[in-house]
């Protein structure tokens, strides 16, 4: 036995050990600069609008995907589309019902990754006491700040929101964009 192989070996056990140990998520929580935005349909005219408030915390690398975890809170008393008749309507107990259920929230625990830096988050969406699947598909751009920008679509019925006259769907149609750009800084 050489006298090389000893530190051989235990230069190898090191680079073994070092492969194993798992990739460390960074820590963000959302960023200044920050949006969080809706689309649909009224009588065939598009409006949007959008959360003047919600708070993302993210743990996330993107060399392990299935480890991460994302938490949305939204006061929805912080919607907004410019007009405010319809920002009455959206606070009002047929949609968002805000004295009742002042806030949304969207949770997921592992993504998947779409390739080319998109990713997958299949959560569950709190809405009106009810939870549901959402899927958030993003892309994710590391950097100061990092961003994460992504798409959904929800099913406004699956949650109650638009009942009773709102219900039909000739005026109001059931799918609703949601579009976000969260800027993210890393806790310290």
């Amino acid at each position: 036995m050489s006298r090389s192989t000893p530190f051989r070996s235990l230069a190898l056990g090191a680079a073994v050990l070092l492969a194993a140990t798992p990739a460390l998520a960074t820590d963000y929580v959302q960023a200044p600069g920050s949006t969080l935005a809706f689309a649909t349909q009224y009588d065939g005219e598009v409006f949007s609008g959008h959360f003047g408030q919600f708070t993302t915390t993210l743990s996330f690398d993107p060399a392990d995907p299935a480890a991460a975890k994302l938490d949305v809170v939204i006061p929805l008393a912080s919607a907004s589309t410019a007009n405010a008749d319809r920002d009455s309507t959206l606070q009002g107990g047929d949609f968002f019902a805000t004295s009742k259920f002042p806030q949304a929230r969207y949770v997921a625990r592992g993504f998947r990754d779409l390739g080319d830096g998109r990713y997958a988050a299949d959560g569950e969406l709190t809405l009106r006491g009810t939870t549901r699947p959402v899927t958030l598909t993003f892309s994710f751009t590391d950097g100061a700040p990092a961003l994460l920008e992504g798409k959904a679509t929800v099913q406004r019925l699956d949650f109650n929101v638009g009942g009773g006259d709102w219900a039909d769907l000739t005026l109001l149609p059931n799918p609703v964009a949601i579009s976000t750009k969260v800027r993210l800084q890393p806790v310290e």
